[in-house]
């Protein structure tokens, strides 16, 4: 069985339109601190992979598929975890719910970059980490 990440957020309201519903592009940010927060819990950070690797991890694509409207006030719950992995690259499948129903589904594929946005590979120390939050497949 895989790990899953876990992180809880609240809908404010600089995150609604007029209508106290969640903008559609903010889930993309909900996303990515999720994404963020998952690396701090394995004790690295955007930054450290930098100054330590000289890696960059941008996102390549991202298919969202919009179940649900989040509200003003909501608690939202995101789970997150790595659907495979390459040498360079990995895919990740999050989930956003509210309660029992998922709002939001996305599968983002993240790659590993050098200083001039050219791929490299994970870095080896991350990648071991990773390895309990794998899901279905390994491709090295």
């Amino acid at each position: 069985m895989h790990e899953n990440f876990f992180h809880k957020l609240k809908v404010y309201y600089e995150d609604t339109d007029a209508g106290g519903v969640v903008y559609y592009a903010n889930y993309l940010n909900f996303l990515e601190r999720a994404r963020t927060e998952a690396l701090v819990s394995l004790s690295f950070s955007n930054k450290k992979i930098k100054d330590e690797f000289g890696a960059l991890i941008i996102v390549k694509s991202c298919s969202i598929d919009y179940k649900k409207s989040a509200y003003l006030e909501d608690e939202l719950n995101i789970r997150s975890f790595v659907k495979s992995i390459t040498k360079t690259s990995f895919f990740m499948k999050q989930f956003i719910s509210r309660g029992e129903d998922i709002i939001v589904e996305a599968k983002v594929h993240l790659v590993f970059v050098n200083s001039k946005g050219k791929p490299m590979r994970i870095p080896d120390p991350l990648f071991q980490d990773f390895k309990p939050y794998f899901c279905d497949s390994i491709k090295v």
